[in-house]
């Protein structure tokens, strides 16, 4: 009969304790920081600029929704 001995454990899923609680929100505070900074940044322009870029107004919360959080 084969035995199998695995020691490893598997990944958690979970943070563990108050220190990858921490880990995430210092995550996530960050990348909030770049959503509003890159909004502020993409009002400060022209329309022209904007255009130059490829941008519309109206999509600038996306391009820094895509920018911090990669959707």
């Amino acid at each position: 009969m084969a035995f199998v001995n695995n020691t490893r454990a598997a990944a958690p899923v979970i943070p563990e304790g108050l220190g990858g609680f921490f880990k995430s929100v210092k995550v996530a505070l960050e990348r909030r920081a770049v959503f509003a900074r890159t909004v502020r940044e993409l009002n400060e322009l022209t329309d022209r600029e904007l255009a130059d870029l490829g941008i519309a107004r109206v999509s600038i919360r996306d391009v820094a929704a895509q920018a911090a959080y990669g959707y």
